[in-house]
């Protein structure tokens, strides 16, 4: 007797494709793609090919296309295809003075509440993956390093704010896949970066763990061929 299964055999059962409906599975396709850096900027996708890759009519496609492009991620070229709207230098700097000034206020916040919470969070963030990343892949990577500063803001318990850095994500997993976090050097300041942002908050030191984190977000905007610098405080 086979020690196969079907499932390990045969596709997915019809019940499942129909909780999954084609316009979302080319949508999540397609998107991932976008912040995996898989579709560049300036890259024309075409719906023949997604819907050959998905085994599936171009209908769907177009209608997550549509989806994506009122997300400002894709623009539309009627019987061409739909180009990968770049990100400009401007926007991936707002959106990395947006992050500075959320996680600022939540490193605020907690010294706020007093020292030992700080503390708690930094304890809490050693043993993350982002300090760590180990054998992770590039992908993982970058949403191992999202998820590191969403916690750290979540740990403000402000739902305004916390809701606020949350829509930035999808913003943040595309600039950041043009990282090069491949290089071994970029990796490893990455984590000495993270190590030292969390020491600082485990020692209760507010100022330095600002200090930290400002000097993490200035080095990712090295790394995306950025040469701008963040306003100095009381500027």
């Amino acid at each position: 007797m086979s020690n196969t299964t079907p499932s390990e055999t045969a596709p997915p059962p019809s019940g499942e494709r129909q909780r999954q409906p084609a316009t979302d599975r080319a949508y999540r396709h397609v998107k991932a793609g976008l912040l995996d850096g898989s579709h560049p900027d300036g890259h024309l996708l075409s719906e023949g090919e997604i819907a050959q890759t998905l085994g599936m009519s171009r209908t769907p496609v177009r209608e997550a296309f549509l989806r994506l492009q009122s997300e400002g991620f894709l623009r539309l070229y009627p019987k061409r295809g739909a180009l990968v709207v770049p990100i400009t230098p401007a926007e991936a700097h707002s959106l990395l003075e947006a992050r500075l000034a959320l996680e600022s206020f939540a490193i605020d916040k907690l010294a706020a509440l007093g020292e030992r919470h700080l503390v708690t969070v930094g304890r809490r963030l050693l043993d993350h993956p982002a300090c760590d990343p180990g054998e992770l892949s590039d992908s993982e990577m970058h949403e191992a390093d999202r998820d590191f500063h969403a916690q750290l803001v979540a740990a403000a318990d402000s739902p305004v704010v916390t809701d606020l850095y949350s829509a930035l994500r999808d913003r943040q997993l595309r600039i950041t896949s043009t990282a090069r976090t491949h290089e071994a050097s970029r990796r490893t300041a990455v984590t000495e970066q993270h190590n030292g942002l969390v020491t600082a908050l485990r020692d209760g030191d507010a100022a330095e763990a600002k200090r930290r984190l400002r000097e993490h977000l200035t080095h990712t905007m090295r790394a995306i061929g950025m040469s701008e610098d963040f306003p100095t405080p009381g500027q």
